[in-house]
């Protein structure tokens, strides 16, 4: 007998509203506080793994697009982090490895260290300058292995959206709207232009 399949557009209305619950439990004045350091910061630097860390991608693309100058770790390109520069992780957890050695290097420099997470109570959040959380994690699932890497080889995961939307998929995309609109007020702050955004698209591909 063939399943009967579940309403996509019910699935997407409720995640939609989990979304709209998320954005409404964020502190508008530490989402100030990092929109402030976006616009002080020399140049702005993204770390996050896994599907975080495509977050992280899309935000630095955005941010060069308003014509900040921004990289992503780990990137062949991407040149020596400084005291003046900004590190903007991306971890629902606050706890993977490679994302906390990149924000501990960071610490050790002198730079400035923004976290947006589900998570404050963890090892990122304890180095942070400022945390922007969404959600809320604290660390329930103990059990679950820190490291994304060990996570991604024993398929264990950390989620903070309930079995509607499994693999923490609440965190990143709440996170990646919240980019968004990240990049919507620096457009208002910064008086730009769809025209000006686009004049920064990619043009040999």
């Amino acid at each position: 007998m063939q399943q009967e399949c579940p309403s996509i557009a019910d699935l997407m209305l409720l995640m939609t509203s989990r979304l709209e619950e998320t954005a409404r439990t964020i502190e508008q004045e530490n989402a100030g506080r990092f929109l402030e350091e976006i616009l002080n910061a020399k140049r702005i630097y993204l770390a996050g793994a896994g599907r975080s860390g495509l977050v992280a991608r899309a935000f630095a693309q955005r941010l060069m697009h308003l014509g900040f100058e921004s990289y992503v770790i780990g990137e062949t390109i991407t040149p020596a982090f400084g005291p003046e520069d900004v590190l903007v992780a991306f971890s629902g957890s606050g706890e993977t490895r490679s994302v906390v050695d990149a924000c501990e290097t960071a610490r050790e420099i002198g730079g400035t260290i923004c976290l947006v997470t589900s998570t404050p109570e963890s090892h990122i959040g304890r180095m942070a300058d400022c945390i922007v959380e969404i959600g809320n994690n604290r660390l329930k699932d103990a059990d679950i292995p820190r490291d994304f890497e060990i996570r991604q080889l024993t398929g264990q995961y950390r989620s903070v959206s309930g079995s509607f939307a499994p693999l923490g998929t609440l965190f990143e995309t709440a996170a990646l709207v919240f980019s968004d609109a990240i990049v919507s007020a620096l457009m208002e702050v910064r008086h730009c232009t769809a025209e000006e955004l686009k004049s920064r698209l990619a043009n040999v591909q």
